[in-house]
């Protein structure tokens, strides 16, 4: 029996050692399926905007680049510079009056009570399940009388009505969780309310601001539907130009990959830069 003992162990250990690396060759194979899944589309994006276009319906993998694409683009037939600056005035815009305005309504609601309780709360809230729909056309009568189609404040008003409710319920779960000594003992040596918020409060929550931040530059920044109703030529933005890719021949495909890769470049580059923020605000909510 005492030979048999360390055999059976043996074989035991073997066992979970497949189980262990059959469940490793697994998560590989997933991984590398998901992300194939992920970057197969933008691999396919970025070589589109570099082929001529009798290559562009071709399953060739080799091909000849070229950058006429893009100085198509960026000409006058398409004017994608002039849309690459409205979307960035557009989103830049949005960002400046939403994130500001959306941390100090969050601190309020998080820190204060007012009349009606938890109503005010609700009520942004529920601004998130209007659809779009019902909504753009009291807002296209009401721009028009004021003069404002076809331009970015246009699409900035619209976004901030989309997005300050949201980033007001994100910031504030990240209000909730903080402690109120640090602000009240800030206040008892001389601090007012408003230094307290922005020299305790907001570098402390951080992480959340700036994972709200991100949200909403992607949602500002990849903005559809209102911008295809509300502009027409001057404030046309990049998800918009997309629908102007249409020559005599068709779709033209290398113009619209030019475009999504403009599209998606600045968001690539935003997120890899506050990467860190946003991990850390993501599990600091998961946390909470």
């Amino acid at each position: 029996m005492s030979d048999a003992s360390p055999a059976s162990n043996a074989t035991k250990a073997r066992r979970r050692h497949r189980k262990q690396m059959l469940a490793s060759t697994l998560r590989v194979l997933l991984i590398l399926v998901v992300a194939f899944l992920w970057l197969a589309p933008v691999a396919w994006i970025a070589a589109t905007a570099f082929k001529a276009p009798r290559d562009v319906l071709s399953l060739d993998i080799l091909f000849t680049p070229t950058l006429q694409n893009f100085v198509t683009a960026f000409g006058p037939n398409y004017q994608l510079g002039n849309r690459l600056m409205n979307s960035t005035i557009v989103t830049i815009g949005t960002l400046l009056i939403c994130i500001p305005v959306s941390t100090a309504a969050a601190y309020a609601l998080s820190r204060f009570r007012f009349p009606g309780g938890m109503a005010w709360q609700l009520g942004l809230l529920a601004t998130q399940f209007v659809p779009a729909v019902m909504i753009i056309i009291p807002l296209y009568v009401v721009l028009r009388s004021a003069g404002m189609l076809d331009t970015p404040a246009s699409l900035i008003i619209v976004n901030l009505s989309v997005l300050i409710p949201y980033a007001i319920w994100m910031i504030k779960g990240f209000m909730d969780a903080l402690p109120m000594d640090m602000e009240e003992a800030a206040m008892t040596d001389g601090a007012t309310r408003f230094r307290a918020l922005r020299d305790v409060v907001v570098p402390v929550a951080m992480p959340g601001i700036v994972t709200a931040t991100i949200f909403c530059f992607v949602v500002a920044w990849n903005e559809f539907f209102f911008a295809l109703i509300l502009s027409r030529n001057e404030a046309v933005t990049l998800p918009v130009s997309l629908m102007s890719a249409r020559t005599d021949r068709g779709d033209a495909w290398e113009i619209m990959a030019v475009i999504g890769l403009t599209i998606m470049i600045p968001m690539m580059l935003i997120s890899k830069l506050v990467q860190r923020h946003f991990l850390k605000g993501l599990v600091s909510g998961a946390v909470r």
